[in-house]
């Protein structure tokens, strides 16, 4: 039997029920009906519960998704979506700045292969539990994390108790590493790649969406991505499309489709971020947007080539709302990774403030560790990619932004240590238009082509 991931409406409600309780909605009276009729918890790790609903619960869990998004949000005046509410809340909103122009192509490969590097480092281990990350890493000597995980020493008891993610190990362990693989976290950079090529830099929400249809299998999209696709098939438009059904709203997608949004904006944050709440809010509302804007500006800031990563930091906050929670979320881990020495103390206590309350794939948890790791690490490639993955959660897309930034602000190609390149084997995987086999480099400078001068 065909469990479609991530559309079932009774695996959607318990998702949704869990994003009312942090958005500012009351939802224990719907909660409370559901759990009644025997309704089940939301999956923990995967997208579709082992067994369908009867056809009697499944109606509910529709109704009930339909009713909790009617709830008033105690939190509409601090999280607005619409972009000129989300300006008016940010007292310094960014001019641009910066005196270099378009940089290099370069600094543009730097960054892909970081991005690359990041993602595949974490692919073997996404979805594990931080304890199990710990113990595979160190089982090979790998702790704190220097190079990608191999499972040549691992003892096969760990194995069988924490096994690498099924769908990655034989193309992300050191050991069978060979090109970069496919993956999500590299799709989306390119499809932005295409909006920008076919439609320029003042494209719409809906050239987006028209992009994905094109040029984007359903098969490769999750989450808030899938259900918005699901949306526009059914003759949704935008931004309709983000809020129908869709308790993934604020969850990590639209951070790791921003990175093209800040590449192509240097020294303009304030344009970086408007890119990116176009493409976001197909999918996402909120804080699911602020994370995207967040690393837009960031990456605008760190594409001049003239500001460290804490600047570039503070950068990405101003077009975030600072009474969010996902603000709020980085100042605070901001301030723990200036605090500790020890980078797993600063984990723990993130894990702590978010793991019971967020799912491991919510952009405020995710997007606080980044931030995190790229403090702590004070901007080094190596120092930030490692970090990133090593504090769990949804790893492959955290080592993916972090290596992006860390790698821009590099510079260069040939500042990636080897270790981590020369396995990429400059090729690049994808199902996405005409990319497939391509090369970072032949990648920098198409998107180089696409840079916009302050």
């Amino acid at each position: 039997m065909l469990r479609l991931t991530w559309v079932q409406p009774e695996d959607l409600i318990g998702h949704e029920l869990r994003q009312a309780s942090q958005d500012g909605r009351e939802p224990k009276a719907i909660a409370a009906r559901w759990q009644a009729a025997g309704g089940q918890e939301a999956p923990l790790t995967a997208g579709a519960s082992p067994a369908p609903a009867s056809r009697y619960l499944r109606q509910l869990a529709r109704d009930l998704l339909d009713e909790l998004a009617d709830l008033p949000s105690a939190l509409t005046d601090d999280e607005p979506t619409d972009l000129e509410r989300i300006r008016s809340l940010c007292p310094n909103w960014p001019e641009p700045a910066g005196s270099r122009a378009a940089g290099a192509p370069q600094h543009l490969e730097a960054a892909w292969l970081g991005r690359a590097t990041g993602c595949l480092l974490g692919k073997p281990v996404e979805k594990l539990p931080l304890e199990a990350i710990r113990q595979l890493a160190r089982s090979t000597g790998n702790w704190p994390l220097t190079t990608y995980f191999t499972a040549r020493g691992v003892p096969e008891e760990l194995l069988s108790t924490h096994p690498w993610n099924r769908r990655s190990a034989h193309t992300s362990l050191a050991e069978n590493i060979d090109g970069m693989p496919e993956d999500d976290d590299l799709n989306y950079p390119l499809l932005n790649l295409l909006v920008l090529q076919r439609h320029g830099s003042a494209f719409t929400t809906t050239d987006v969406a028209r992009t994905w249809l094109d040029e984007l299998p359903a098969g490769r999209t999750f989450t808030a991505e899938r259900i918005a696709y699901r949306n526009l098939l059914s003759g949704l438009e935008p931004p309709h499309t983000a809020r129908h059904r869709n308790p993934f709203r604020e969850w990590i997608g639209a951070l790791i489709r921003a990175d093209v949004h800040g590449w192509t904006n240097p020294g303009n944050p304030a344009a970086a971020a408007e890119q990116a709440h176009r493409d976001a809010t197909l999918t996402h509302t909120a804080n699911g947007v602020y994370a995207a804007m967040f690393a837009a500006a960031t990456l605008a800031t760190a594409a001049t080539g003239e500001h460290d990563i804490h600047t570039c930091l503070r950068t990405g906050l101003t077009v975030v709302p600072p009474r969010s929670r996902l603000a709020r979320a980085v100042r605070h881990a901001v301030r723990l990774a200036q605090e500790h020495q020890d980078f797993d103390t600063v984990v723990d206590a993130l894990h702590a403030t978010h793991a019971d309350t967020h799912h491991w794939v919510h952009s405020v948890p995710n997007t606080a560790l980044i931030a995190a790791a790229l403090t702590h690490a004070n901007g080094d490639f190596s120092g930030s990619v490692c970090r990133a993955v090593s504090g769990g959660w949804d790893t492959d897309s955290n080592g993916a932004t972090a290596g992006s930034i860390a790698g821009l602000l590099a510079g260069h190609p040939a500042a990636l240590p080897d270790r981590w390149t020369a396995p990429l084997k400059n090729r690049l995987a994808t199902s996405v238009g005409d990319f497939d086999g391509i090369g970072f480099d032949a990648l920098a400078h198409l998107t180089h082509r696409e840079t916009r001068r302050p």
